[in-house]
């Protein structure tokens, strides 16, 4: 399956961006990218993006002192003086916009290497779902995957530019407007597609869910052809696309409540995994995280791993061995509580998922600390209300609430607590700020407890989980 990659040049830049060379040889190879001059390594080509305050492409001499063989700029007047003390060992290109001139590059990277490629997109579940399927890809071949969440128009490049000896890539793909996806996916030029869901996350810019439906489906404007299309069938709005267009792609469906084409069943819901059999087979399938959520992401990668032809007792192997990427549903232990920190993003959809986790716990005082979900625009008074309606639904024992938006979550708890004779939250508490919350917080802890961690990135939720482990 290896071969030869060929290897990208200055020359094959300027071709695809229509830069132009300041300072440098044409013949320079460019393999490793970096866009921040601060973590720039030796024979890195530096990326001065233009921001919205600071043009990153002032920074190129403090990229060259640490050892950056070449830059790619734009908006800035290169002297005399810098192109004479440079001129010997480095490189300088100027574009237009170096934003789009990364996406110019990925996309010609991208086609100097056939390999399998798998893009995933989804309102929640595409970062843990990328690294359940990384796992499982590479029982079968090394594989890329986007790091952390760079899945945006910088991320995407970014990812492709990593590239070197990989037999295979997973691209996590996001978007907050319509035309994004549509984007990326033409630069990475996926085989295989991935769609987890289709819930409320962006609402605010996109109006309606069913825009978000249409935002994501522009992930097949990339896909090669004979591409695969794999989606959640358990999603309502996925689950209707599937019956008004399954003759016109290929699709592979998977879930847990609708009949799919990988289904789980006998599920054993346990504190910190899930374990399940896959109907039609006999075998037993192991989820290291516990919640349904993860269920469904283990069906995502037992269809993908099918589809590249990887035996089914490697894929429960590579499900078994999948590390959450950092921030999403991380659980530790600190003087017998048990934290579960997953404050990277939250929207209605993954909140939700996160409190039936939080409910299932057994033998344990139950808080819930949540904050504001943002980007809900008019809609973000509904949905805090009905994160409201999860944390009695779900019996949490405490809840802690930051921020303006998410009072709504804690209104619905205390009116719920006037109103019902049997679920009851006992003790709700309203905060301004996180010192605020770690001072609760720290006062009522207590042995086994289960503390969840829930707010958008935005929320510093950090600072609460710093707070209250010192």
């Amino acid at each position: 399956m290896k071969e030869e990659k060929k290897k990208l040049t200055v020359a094959d830049i300027l071709k695809v961006t229509n830069g132009t060379l300041v300072i440098g040889e044409k013949n320079e190879k460019c393999e490793d990218f970096c866009r921040d001059s601060r973590e720039v390594k030796p024979n890195d080509i530096y990326l001065g993006i233009q921001g919205e305050k600071i043009n990153g492409s002032t920074f190129f001499e403090e990229a060259f002192k640490k050892g950056a063989k070449g830059a790619i700029l734009q908006n800035i007047e290169i002297t005399q003086e810098q192109i004479t003390k440079y001129a010997k060992d480095k490189f300088i290109i100027l574009v237009e916009d170096t934003i789009k001139a990364m996406q110019q590059i990925a996309t010609y990277k991208r086609s100097l290497y056939n390999i399998p490629v798998v893009a995933i997109t989804g309102s929640v579940g595409k970062t843990s779902t990328k690294d359940m399927l990384a796992s499982v890809l590479n029982e079968k071949c090394k594989t890329l995957k986007t790091a952390g969440n760079y899945n945006n128009h910088i991320g995407v490049p970014l990812t492709i530019f990593r590239l070197k000896q990989e037999e295979a890539m997973v691209v996590e793909m996001g978007m907050s407007h319509l035309g994004e996806i549509r984007t990326l996916s033409k630069i990475a030029r996926p085989n295989v597609c991935v769609i987890t869901n289709v819930g409320t996350s962006h609402i605010g810019n996109l109006g309606s869910r069913e825009n978000i439906l249409k935002a994501k489906l522009e992930i097949l404007e990339g896909m090669q052809e004979n591409g695969t299309l794999v989606i959640n069938n358990d999603n309502d709005l996925l689950h209707k696309w599937y019956l008004e267009n399954k003759e016109k792609y290929k699709i592979i469906t998977y879930g847990i409540e609708n009949e799919s084409d990988y289904m789980a069943e006998n599920i054993i819901s346990k504190e910190n995994e899930s374990i399940y059999k896959l109907k039609g087979t006999k075998q037993q399938i192991q989820v290291p995280v516990a919640g349904n959520h993860f269920v469904q992401n283990s069906l995502c990668a037992i269809a993908v791993g099918s589809i590249f032809n990887i035996p089914l007792e490697d894929i429960a192997k590579g499900i078994l061995n999948f590390k959450l990427t950092e921030k999403r549903m991380d659980i530790t232990t600190k003087n017998n509580i048990t934290i579960i920190s997953d404050y990277y993003n939250a929207n209605y959809d993954s909140m939700k998922a996160a409190l039936n986790y939080l409910g299932k716990v057994q033998e344990k005082r139950k808080i819930a600390v949540l904050g504001d979900m943002l980007e809900l625009g008019k809609y973000s008074k509904e949905l805090h209300q009905k994160i409201g309606e999860e944390v009695v639904k779900n019996q949490i024992d405490i809840l802690i609430t930051v921020g303006e938006e998410a009072k709504q979550i804690a209104q619905v708890a205390q009116d719920n607590n006037k109103n019902s004779k049997n679920t009851k939250v006992t003790q709700v508490k309203i905060c301004k700020s996180n010192q605020e919350a770690i001072e609760i917080i720290n006062k009522i802890k207590q042995e086994k407890d289960c503390i969840l961690l829930k707010a958008s990135h935005g929320m510093n939720f950090g600072e609460i989980l710093e707070g209250i482990t010192k």
